[in-house]
């Protein structure tokens, strides 16, 4: 059996889509891609070390000096639209594996006070505003508030220090505002911060109230711990669920594992990119090694990159890239066989250079590995990320009709010249 490895690189774009200034029109210049490359050059001294991905093709995808502009490995490269409205993780990741994110609501938190507020005080919560602004805070320690890093309105936020409260409660408090909950996704995060969590409220764009999350230190201070609660999808017509149900082993690697269902996965939870391809790996040497032979489907999610653009930290980010690059190096030398299909993407942008610590809406690069094809194939622009999780169903032999939506990419290109 063949093995499927989709290793997303969170907030990895490769230039604005045409709709990416609506919000921000300074966002049409965001590369995330590019800016890294060029940042990293000028800081170090010297070009990033990046093999892997540009065997892989990123440097046809995204032409750029220090990418190889040629490859001499079969593979299928191209780029792809989100598919969703702004730039998320939780829809990007949900649209990647078959769901239909195009109608999410936008909703800032300011406009559903009442129903929220409601809703916590009859689940016994005190429940107060902070100081007259639009969010809510609960149990004297719980910040119910806009998700900053998200495009306004996309998510909320229900925040605290784990020195105030357990993680338990904090869902549990998550749990309740999402029953009322209009947005894509409610996300519960749990921390240590370097202060009073109330120091780090701002304003954000459209109206929006918030936490800046990477300013009070939960990124940087240890031991955080998030859930994402998102909005109700069947998940019967999504990848993991379909190729769990045709008996491969699927197996779910860093933040991926917070955020797709799949009762009969194995679940690797994991910030840390050492982690996280440590993960990664072993899942497919386990596949190759098991008694029954069987491949499967791994989907592994790169969660620093994503945590350096917030940050705008640039050198970061380049660093995360190329510690990403080793382990797809390791990975294309386990994914040997007849079938075996590494696929490389993203789910938005976050170019640290851009000049705010929001996501930016990017096209993705689409690299995929496929040592028995007989070329290279240049792929069109893909509308939608869900295409990158069928190709993935087609690989694995799976019916790509099963899933609520998207096409398989190959054999819609064209050679390289």
């Amino acid at each position: 059996m063949s093995t499927t490895v989709i290793v997303v690189i969170d907030g990895f774009g490769v230039g604005a889509m045409p709709d990416a200034g609506a919000l921000r029109p300074g966002d049409l210049s965001a590369d995330t891609c590019g800016h890294v490359l060029d940042h990293c050059r000028a800081s170090l001294g010297r070009p990033l070390r990046l093999p892997a991905l540009g065997a892989l093709g990123l440097g046809l995808v995204h032409p750029h000096p220090d990418l190889a502009r040629r490859t001499s490995r079969p593979v299928a490269v191209g780029r792809a639209a989100l598919g969703y409205p702004g730039a998320d993780t939780f829809a990007g990741h949900q649209t990647m594996m078959g769901a239909d994110f195009s109608r999410v609501t936008v909703a800032p938190l300011g406009g559903h006070l009442d129903e929220v507020s409601g809703a916590l005080k009859s689940a016994g919560h005190l429940v107060e505003p902070l100081r007259g602004q639009p969010l809510l805070l609960v149990d004297g320690a719980v910040l119910v508030h806009d998700n900053l890093e998200a495009d306004p309105g996309i998510n909320w936020n229900a925040s605290a220090r784990l020195d105030d409260m357990s993680f338990d409660r904090i869902v549990s408090i998550a749990r309740t505002v999402r029953a009322v909950a209009p947005v894509a996704r409610v996300i519960a995060v749990g921390g240590h911060a370097d202060g009073a969590l109330a120091t780090y409220v701002r304003d954000g764009d459209g109206g929006t109230v918030g936490l800046d999350t990477p300013a009070t230190g939960f990124y940087r201070n240890g031991g955080l711990q998030v859930r994402h609660l998102g909005v109700d999808l069947d998940h019967t017509g999504q990848l993991p669920d379909i190729a769990a149900r045709a008996g491969l082993p699927v197996t779910l690697v860093g933040k991926a594992a917070d955020i797709l269902a799949c009762e009969a996965a194995v679940r690797r939870p994991a910030v840390a990119t050492a982690e996280v391809l440590e993960h990664t790996l072993a899942a497919v040497q386990g596949g190759r090694g098991g008694q029954d032979g069987r491949g499967g489907l791994v989907v592994a999610n790169v969660q620093e990159s994503d945590l350096a653009g917030h940050q705008q930290d640039t050198e970061r980010y380049g660093s995360v890239l190329e510690q990403v690059d080793v382990g797809l190096t390791e990975l294309m030398g386990l994914l040997t066989a007849p079938g075996d299909r590494l696929i490389v993407t993203a789910d938005h942008g976050n170019d640290p250079t851009i000049g705010h610590a929001y996501h930016t809406r990017e096209y993705v690069p689409v690299l995929i590995h496929r040592p028995d094809a007989a070329g290279i194939e240049l792929l069109p622009d893909a509308a939608t990320l869900a295409d990158v999780g069928a190709t993935a169903a087609a690989a694995l032999g799976l019916d790509v009709a099963a899933l609520t939506t998207g096409a398989t990419l190959l054999g819609r290109g064209r050679g390289a010249p």
